[in-house]
């Protein structure tokens, strides 16, 4: 009986194996993994927003507050979930299509991520005219304006978003977060440019990018800057993660009990890596990122559930927002201190190891002003969300409508449906 039963055993694992092969193999036919175009992974977008939140914290300095916390300080590398996240997630969007259009492709992204930035970078320009003229003036505001991060040669970089590629440009001048936009906007161009080779093909073009972004980061040899590679690593390692759902998702049925556990060690897992220092600390931050958004799209734990709930779900509606217009508040907020300062002759923005913090004077009152900010943050998000982020969107949507009328639609074969170009509100 016990051989039977590991015979019977060793046929299901047999068969198992060989539907993993074909559909390995199916993804070089028209549309067999295609999800469905409504699916969304809600866990994603709100981990997405948790994380923009978690940006606004480490970029916020508040004296004897809940934020000076080890995690708090050390959570940079979180970024490269962004560029996993966005490489599962464009994997899903457009990765899977039989044929890509380029162009409607390059003006959906195009849109989705320019508008927000250049007023961005137009607000922080006015900025630092503003310092200019209060600096004339003989009013002395943190630095000389228009020097060292906000010199006007970095205006031209942020405009074309190339400021993150090379070491000739500062990564970090005038509106900073907005580096991973510059590392995320070329590389998909090259994933869209990818998108042309057949469905095999564009995913083995993915993993081979993945891995050797991975090699030289590991060697020491890096032909870009080290964010950018890292970028690269992250975001094609995020669409082989999304290959890997396809593989499993029909043969992993999840059990919420099994989910949970599984969610809170996948959290620590996490937790850990931000909290230690290693060798090679960042790379293997994103293979566990890489494992956090798989398991995550099956959406099947109580973290899951607590993570789609309408607070969540509205970070993550605002993440892109959130993600760009915090420093811009932050800013401001910095230079009312300043001002205060100088006014009442009171601390109110002292500079601590290099750095220039704000204290209220009391540590209730300073926890209080974090929270008050964060909401803040979410506050002015919300607007640029929708009357920036969106409006830019809904061009962008008319621009590829219009692309999509244009071109004289392709003979495809009866079980392929046409598909209508469109851009993701997540990606």
């Amino acid at each position: 009986m016990k051989y039977f039963n590991c015979r019977a055993m060793a046929e299901r694992n047999t068969v198992y194996w060989l539907q993993l092969r074909q559909r390995w193999r199916s993804l070089n036919q028209y549309g067999s993994c295609v999800m469905k175009p409504a699916q969304r992974f809600t866990t994603l977008d709100s981990f997405r927003g948790v994380c923009a939140l978690l940006v606004v914290f480490f970029h916020l300095h508040v004296v004897d507050t809940f934020i000076q916390l080890p995690f708090f300080r050390r959570d940079e590398v979180l970024l490269n979930f962004f560029f996993v996240l966005s490489g599962f997630v464009l994997a899903h969007t457009y990765g899977m299509k039989p044929s890509l259009s380029f162009k409607s492709f390059f003006i959906s992204r195009v849109f989705r991520l320019y508008p927000l930035h250049l007023v961005m970078l137009t607000l922080f320009i006015l900025f630092e005219t503003v310092r200019w003229i209060a600096y004339k003036k003989g009013f002395y505001l943190n630095n000389v304006p228009f020097t060292g991060l906000f010199a006007p040669q970095e205006i031209l970089p942020n405009l074309f978003l190339v400021q993150a590629w090379t070491t000739l440009t500062e990564t970090m001048s005038f509106n900073y977060p907005s580096w991973t936009i510059s590392i995320e906007f070329y590389i998909y161009m090259l994933f869209g440019g990818l998108c042309m080779l057949s469905m095999r093909n564009r995913f083995l073009a993915f993993a081979a990018i993945s891995l050797v972004a991975f090699v030289l980061i590991f060697s020491g040899n890096e032909p870009l800057v080290e964010r950018a590679m890292l970028g690269l690593s992250c975001f094609f390692a995020g669409n082989i993660t999304y290959v890997v759902y396809l593989l499993i998702r029909d043969k992993f049925v999840p059990r919420l009990w099994l989910m949970t556990v599984l969610e809170c060690a996948m959290m620590y897992a996490t937790y850990w890596i931000v909290m230690n220092d290693f060798d090679y600390r960042s790379p293997f931050g994103s293979l566990t990122f890489c494992g956090l958004v798989l398991l995550f799209a099956f959406e099947g734990g109580l973290v899951s559930v607590l993570l789609k709930t309408s607070v969540f779900v509205l970070l993550g509606k605002l993440s892109y927002s959130i993600y760009m217009t915090h420093a811009a508040v932050l800013f401001c907020l910095v230079t009312l201190f300043i001002v205060a300062q100088k006014i009442t002759g009171i601390e109110l923005a002292p500079m601590v190891d290099g750095q220039r913090f704000m204290d209220t004077g009391s540590m209730l009152a300073n926890n209080i002003f974090v929270v008050a900010v964060a909401v803040s943050c979410v506050v002015v998000a919300a607007f640029a969300h929708k009357y920036i982020e969106m409006k830019g969107y809904e061009l962008g949507k008319r621009f590829v409508g219009r692309a999509g009328k244009a071109k004289t639609p392709a003979q495809k074969p009866d079980s392929v449906p046409a598909m209508k170009p469109q851009i993701d509100r997540v990606a």
